[in-house]
């Protein structure tokens, strides 16, 4: 049998603020969801002197970011969430845009676009971390964490890919 007091000891946070987590949470599920579909996107036309880097590049961002995805809608359903689930919720809640019908981009604009949307995300997550942190949920705050240093290290590489320097 569980009790308010158990249940107090697992989550501390209160339910007002547990609700504001489940929104900022589910907007990050909605924004992975829509970045994947990019990557997908990025995968099939690349094209150029980089292909076969960028090829597997892009693949392997795709299936990190589908596991950044899953962990995080599995967390929101543990705190009594309901992850966004069809393509209509993603698109109407990420805040990513959806990718431009356009097969012809440039090798290097798909690098810079793929930047822009980490760098998107990231902000996403510092405003995940900063909230749990406040609230006090801890868990939740690990996990973006983890994810906005792996997310940090994908900027890195791309930048230097391009040949940019990091700030």
């Amino acid at each position: 049998m569980t009790t308010d007091n158990n249940r107090a000891a697992r989550n501390p946070v209160t339910a007002k603020d547990n609700q504001k987590v489940q929104e900022l949470v589910n907007k990050i599920v909605a924004t992975e969801a829509v970045y994947i579909f990019k990557l997908y996107h990025r995968h099939f036309y690349v094209k150029g002197t980089h292909f076969f880097v960028l090829h597997e590049k892009f693949e392997e961002l795709y299936t990190n970011a589908t596991e950044v995805f899953d962990e995080i809608a599995e967390r929101l359903l543990a705190i009594g969430g309901q992850p966004y689930s069809s393509m209509t919720q993603f698109l109407e809640h990420s805040i990513l845009e959806d990718y431009p019908q356009n097969n012809n981009t440039p090798e290097a604009d798909m690098v810079r676009d793929t930047i822009s949307d980490i760098e998107a995300i990231v902000n996403l997550l510092v405003e995940g971390i900063e909230l749990t942190g406040e609230v006090g949920d801890s868990v939740t705050e690990d996990i973006l964490i983890g994810y906005k240093t792996e997310y940090d290290k994908q900027l890195w590489m791309l930048n230097a890919f391009l040949g940019n320097e990091m700030s």
